[in-house]
């Protein structure tokens, strides 16, 4: 799924008041912790995970390895929290601008 600018400034602005609902410890992006950042994008749709890594580029690569695994569109990263957004086909819950 690609997005426009426009369409992630309002996920941005939609995901501002969020909790992280999953975080990511030192074992890393595991099987166990990609099943429920999918159960999580399969019921909200927009979430945010904490990824405590602590270089940059450990965090980017557990951002990529979650994006690729599970289908979800990256949204933003700030610090140690990522926005991640997967459409539900069967419910949508999230209305995009055009």
């Amino acid at each position: 799924m690609k997005l426009s600018e426009p369409q992630k400034r309002h996920l941005k602005g939609l995901a501002h008041h969020l909790k992280p609902v999953v975080i990511i410890g030192q074992a890393g992006v595991t099987e166990g912790v990609l099943g429920e950042i999918g159960v999580a994008l399969d019921f909200h749709e927009l979430i945010k995970v904490k990824v405590n890594a602590g270089e940059r580029e450990e965090r980017d690569a557990m951002i990529e390895a979650i994006t690729t695994a599970t289908g979800a569109v990256f949204i933003n990263r700030i610090g140690h929290v990522a926005i991640f957004f997967r459409r539900n086909s069967r419910k949508p819950k999230v209305v995009l601008p055009a």
